[in-house]
């Protein structure tokens, strides 16, 4: 290598250091000169050795590039060791990072800059988020660390062992392509309860109900529905709550749309899209109206299950099979007419089945993006009607007209406004 590229690698692998030690030594600002084993110089220091190690044994031969390693790794643990008797500390954060700087400052020189740079990035992370990390490992369940488990074996394990192919004559069922989409609405749910237990619940029902749709916003409809009924004062929060549920839901389905099939995304777009500015804007208008600030609720009714259980995950697979396989079975034989029965009924529930099979059915013409729309007006008119089921014919007749307007404004814009350029 030139003298600039070298100078360059060596740059990074002091700067890698630098900033390691900038966490470490801000950690320990408060201890005085000579009171700490490792500080911003020496890690950067650390670094810039490993830097100057690579160069030594850049013609190949690593022997003295271990030397180097080794030697460092002891004298720091002596040191480091010294330091922890002192404190009574048990911690090997510091010598571990000591330890990554030395290699990090030789990848920079020996291998991949951008790589070295993003390890170093990520150590940084880790080192800085320690109370972060270490509070959510304390609310950390196990079922919750098992769904992350499950969630990894679906990925790694079981995903690659299942055949790439249609297995029915219909062409509706594809196992690997099933699985996946079931791995996707699974992760999706898990992120949302995720986000729901690190937040909690005092930013509120807006939040909640929001991350939520995420999850099911039907399940978030009928359970602020309940809430109505004890609080009829707080109508247009718990209103307001809902419709960013259903915003979020419409915009889920979109998204999920596009992963899979990025035509039929770019179809539903300007209609999905509007709708979910049209109930986004509503539930502003109501919360605002509500005399308070939604993060002043108490949400205690609003409980997610951890949604990535095996049983969870294994009966949305049933159903999302199911559905895929009767729209395939439906289209075939009664054409377009049947498909839009099957939407319609699969709507009441649950709108991503329908939305899946139609993207996996390829290009979209315009009966299958017509089905998906149909499946999530019913879902968006359904969710009213429970409303106004759990919480009252003034939530529910509140909900139906600003639904069947979103609806109405989403129609619009599909009917009259020509279909994205892109």
């Amino acid at each position: 290598m030139d003298l600039y590229e070298l100078a360059t690698r060596l740059g990074l692998a002091l700067a890698l250091g630098f900033v390691i030690g900038l966490e470490r030594g801000w950690k320990e600002r408060d201890e005085g000169e000579g009171k700490r084993a490792a500080g911003i110089r020496t890690f950067s220091l650390i670094g810039l050795l490993g830097g100057v190690f690579g160069v030594l044994s850049e013609g190949g031969e690593h022997v003295l590039l271990a030397v180097g390693f080794v030697t460092t790794g002891a004298v720091m643990a002596l040191f480091i060791w010294r330091e922890n008797v002192r404190e009574g500390d048990y911690s090997a954060t510091t010598l571990v990072a000591a330890l990554l700087t030395f290699m990090l400052g030789a990848l920079a020189v020996l291998g991949d800059m951008s790589i070295a740079a993003g390890v170093g990035v990520v150590t940084v992370g880790l080192l800085a988020y320690k109370s972060q990390l270490h509070g959510f490992l304390a609310r950390l369940t196990w079922t919750e660390l098992r769904s992350g488990l499950l969630l990894a074996a679906m990925t790694f394990i079981a995903l690659p062992l299942l055949p790439d192919q249609p297995l029915d004559p219909w062409g509706a069922l594809n196992p690997h392509e099933l699985w996946l989409i079931t791995i996707l609405i699974a992760a999706v749910s898990f992120v949302g309860y995720v986000a729901v237990k690190l937040v909690g619940p005092s930013r509120g029902l807006v939040l909640a109900a929001a991350v939520g749709g995420l999850v099911s916003s039907t399940v978030v409809t009928l359970t602020l529905a309940r809430l109505a009924r004890a609080n009829e004062s707080r109508l247009g929060l718990l209103a307001g709550s809902i419709l960013a549920s259903g915003g979020v839901m419409v915009l889920r389905v979109l998204v999920l749309a596009g992963v899979l099939n990025l035509a039929l995304a770019l179809a539903l777009a300007l209609p999905l899209i509007v709708a979910a500015l049209f109930q986004a804007l509503a539930a502003a208008v109501l919360i605002g109206r509500d005399g308070r600030a939604g993060s002043e609720a108490k949400p205690e009714g609003l409980v997610h299950r951890n949604p990535f259980l095996l049983t969870e995950v294994l009966r949305f697979g049933a159903m999302l099979a199911a559905v895929m396989l009767a729209a395939g079975i439906a289209r075939s034989v009664y054409g377009n007419a049947g498909l839009f029965a099957v939407a319609a009924i699969s709507g009441l529930a649950d709108v991503d089945a329908v939305t899946l099979s139609v993207a996996g059915m390829g290009t979209p013409d315009r009966a299958g993006v017509g089905a998906v729309l149909l499946a999530i007006a019913v879902n968006t008119v359904a969710k009213s009607g429970y409303a106004w089921y759990a919480g009252g014919h003034r939530l529910g007749a509140m909900l139906l007209v600003l639904n069947m307007a979103a609806i109405a404004v989403g129609s619009a814009a599909y009917f009259l406004l020509p279909p994205l350029p892109f």
